[in-house]
């Protein structure tokens, strides 16, 4: 009988006091043939555990953030030659021919490439016999803490399961209680869907398992299809009862609490790993409780570095009410918004870390062995993701972001040198952590260059946020040159002094003349274009900030000359017949206002180039374009697509329009356990309509920017405080959020006209403040740290230069 020190006793109970950064659900994971989808995460940024909340029968899905399965890296052939000849077709109006040139090109040449797609680990199946139905279910999560719960009372005992993914010990912990009754358990650990879909399981894995009980362990691994095991060991420790083995299961009796104690392991081998996990299992001499206040005293900084109150006291409401209110569609509920903002957070903070990858669409918690779009996507997907980090205080978790594409520069530039005989490095939009060749060979994503210079984007956000010269100059400054250097060779300067960008995708858009008429809408019937807008207003961005950085760390001015000249080489923006910005400026290209994508706003959002400071008609003209998509398209809209509008809206000082627009999201594209779907599956004509509906978590991290942006505009030189407060949100606070040279913290309530600001100071600044004009003129104090002061009134703005240290409050 295995024994552990008891920590000290909680009753176990069924109806929880709901506290606000907690989720809470009446009812367990109900998604028929697909429970995962409505499970509840837990994760420490390398392993992701995801509960499924049953009572007799319970399962809990791993995965591995390093466990991937099904790639083919192929050997591109050069083709790069063939770039003239395909310009020539397009000059020549031959936009169809030229639009498969590249594709045929390289089927002919055999070329073949398969994107990898998250494995899942297994699952751990846990059985407790009932003798009474449950009463008083519930299904909570802790985001402060990360501790998924399940409780009932049944038979007249109270019953709890707690888990959380360790970020200090990197375990999965896991203990089931029992108050005034005994915990019965069979727990069991197998591949994943083994027990309820064995045919979805690839033969590799369903080969080459094994689960082995011995005494009070599981050892448990499969079988990739490189041959390298992946797998877990799991302990089993009571306080009281008896533990045994019995086949490829621990049986549980007559204890009061149970500990299971979980390590993973992949891209491994079993005979070696299987002994290591149980050594380091066998040393564990902390109690649950001991262990989550390990864990949490890293995971509640990250998610408590940054907080945003919309008002009210802590809400009682489970998630379906919140749901239900939603969808009423009589306005966004203030709790709503702010549970989604802290549950993306959440999402963020849980699946990713310096050891692992970037943040995957599915977080670390798919459960299907092919995922759709399960892969890296740089065309807006993953840059949604990380679009809230900043600002929010979680620059250091951008870092795996870099890390995944500087450190694949190599395959980059034999991307670039083969598909179109240019220097610098060309990033597919779509890559895995093995496979970073294109394997998507279709013309939206083989014609679409504007990848590297995107990304380029959050290397020199992260330095903005934080400072790091020796980053600037020896990760930011190299990746942006090749990114420029691509640019360099693949635009064409035409007769008019200005560049030209040819084959040209803004994704994932075909112009409204190149539409095919009929019943069947076509995904990409022409993507290949001219000088789509997005394709230069990354490059001005890029070169803008190449210039500025260069000149920071000391580059060679023949060099920043350079980088001046493309930069004026640049064709200026375009406005269309409505007032819009086109999408794309050659006159041959009709805008398409129905689609998701909107990238061609890229000026106002994610960039910052054009404000309505800097330039009052074309900032117009972007609000005009961004109206076009949601008041024509809202039936082809998706959800990530309304987040990127309402951050689009809170750029554009529109907060009750940008809320609207996460009504809408709500209303369409959340699942109980408030993971985002890419649409609506139900035909209710807000969103694109399909019934696949695949979990898609950058809108829920779409949703964290958006809620910053209406509270917070932030750029080197200019911050807004409450630029875009939705009439609704009357009263509220923030804390911790992040402008490029400090810290800013915030309070307001409209009904007595109180605002109240303190920006503080890390580093020399010299900004301009743009005060809220719905609070009027307010009172200014600086305070620097060698002492000095000075106070005054204020309209609604002002320029002021910071110190490092100092302190800038501001109230009404």
């Amino acid at each position: 009988m295995e024994h552990i020190e008891a920590a000290p006793k909680t009753e176990p109970r069924a109806k929880i006091e709901p506290k606000r950064r907690q989720l809470v659900l009446r009812r367990p994971a109900s998604w028929w043939g697909a429970l995962w989808r409505e499970a509840l995460p837990s994760g420490n940024g390398l392993v992701g555990a995801a509960v499924y909340g049953g009572v007799c029968s319970e399962t809990v899905l791993l995965n591995h953030a390093m466990l991937w399965h099904g790639g083919l890296k192929g050997e591109l052939p050069d083709v790069g030659h063939l770039l003239p000849d395909i310009r020539r077709r397009m000059r020549e109006q031959d936009y169809m021919g030229a639009k498969t040139a590249l594709t045929e090109a390289l089927a002919e040449r055999g070329y073949e490439s398969k994107r990898e797609v998250p494995m899942p680990l297994g699952d751990i199946k846990v059985t407790m016999p009932m003798q009474d139905a449950f009463r008083n279910y519930r299904r909570t999560l802790d985001m402060e803490t990360g501790e998924v719960s399940v409780r009932w009372d049944s038979g007249g005992s109270a019953y709890e399961r707690v888990l959380f993914v360790s970020r200090s010990d990197d375990m999965v912990v896991y203990e089931l209680r029992a108050n005034s009754g005994h915990v019965e358990a069979a727990i069991g650990l197998m591949p994943h869907d083994m027990a309820e879909s064995p045919s979805s399981v690839p033969a590799y894995v369903a080969s080459s398992a094994a689960t082995i009980a011995d005494r009070s362990y599981l050892f448990y691994a499969a079988a990739n299809d490189d041959g390298r095991d992946f797998g877990a060991v799991l302990r089993v420790l009571t306080s009281k009862g008896q533990v045994g083995s019995s086949g490829d299961c621990i049986r549980v009796s007559g204890a009061e609490r149970v500990l299971v104690l979980l390590k993973t392991f992949a891209g491994g081998d079993r005979a070696a790993d299987w002994p290591r996990l149980e050594r380091e299992l066998e040393a564990v001499r902390f109690s649950y409780g001991e262990l989550l206040e390990r864990h949490a005293a890293l995971h509640r900084p990250l998610f408590a570095a940054a907080d945003i109150r919309l008002g009210g006291e802590e809400d009682v409401s489970s998630n379906e009410e919140l749901l239900l209110d939603a969808y009423e569609g009589e306005g966004l509920p203030a709790a709503m918004a702010e549970t989604m903002w802290a549950y993306g957070r959440y999402l963020f903070v849980s699946a990713t870390g310096p050891e692992g990858l970037p943040m995957p669409l599915y977080g670390l918690w798919g459960g299907e062995y092919r995922l759709m779009w399960s892969h890296f996507m740089a065309n807006e997907n993953i840059q949604m993701t990380y679009w809230h980090a900043s600002v929010g205080g979680l620059s250091e978790l951008v870092l795996p972001l870099l890390h995944y594409y500087e450190s694949r520069m190599d395959v980059f530039r034999d991307n670039a040198r083969k598909l179109y005989g240019c220097r610098g490095i060309f990033i597919p939009a779509g890559t895995t952590p093995n496979v970073c060749t294109p394997f998507q060979t279709v013309p939206v994503i083989l014609y679409w260059t504007g990848a590297a210079g995107w990304l380029a984007q959050h290397f020199y956000e992260y330095y903005l946020f934080t400072g790091d010269r020796t980053f600037l100059r020896e990760r930011a400054m190299p990746f942006m040159r090749e990114a420029a250097l691509f640019l360099q060779d693949f635009f064409e300067l035409g007769e008019d002094g200005y560049y030209r960008s040819y084959p040209s995708v803004s994704p994932e858009n075909t112009p409204a003349n190149f539409y095919p008429r009929g019943p069947k809408p076509l995904a990409h019937p022409m993507p290949s274009a001219i000088n789509a807008t997005l394709d230069f207003a990354i490059a001005k961005e890029l070169l803008a900030n190449l210039i500025e950085g260069g000149r920071e760390i000391g580059t060679d001015e023949a060099e920043i000359a350079e980088w001046e000249q493309m930069l004026s080489r640049i064709p200026p923006y375009a406005v269309n017949s409505d007032g819009a910005v086109k999408e794309w400026m050659h006159e041959h290209f009709e805008d398409n206002y129905r689609h998701r994508h909107m990238s061609h706003t890229y000026p106002v959002f994610p960039g910052r180039e054009i404000t309505r400071e800097s330039d009052p008609a074309l900032f117009e003209a972007f609000g005009v374009a961004a109206m076009k998509r949601l008041v024509i398209g809202l039936g082809d809209q998706t959800a990530w697509s309304l987040a990127h509008l309402a951050n689009l809206y809170a750029r554009m000082a529109d907060g009750d329009r940008a809320l609207e627009c996460l009504e809408l999201l709500a209303r369409s594209c959340l699942l109980v356990n408030l993971y985002t779907v890419h649409n609506d599956w139900r035909g209710m004509g807000v969103t694109l309509s399909d019934r696949k509906a695949p979990v898609q978590l950058d809108a829920n991290m779409g949703w964290v920017s958006a809620v910053q942006e209406l509270l917070l505009y932030a750029s080197p030189k200019l911050i807004k405080l409450l630029p875009a407060l939705p009439a609704a949100w009357k009263s509220g606070s923030a804390r911790g959020l992040r402008f490029c040279a400090g810290s800013v913290a915030m309070l307001w309530d409209a009904e007595p006209g109180r605002f109240e600001a303190e920006l503080c100071a890390e580093r020399e600044a010299r900004l301009i403040v743009k005060l809220p004009e719905a609070f009027g003129g307010c009172r200014w104090r600086l305070e620097h740290a060698n002492g000095e002061t000075g106070e005054g009134e204020c309209g609604d703005g002002f320029e002021v230069r910071l110190r490092a240290g100092s302190r800038l409050r501001l109230w009404s």
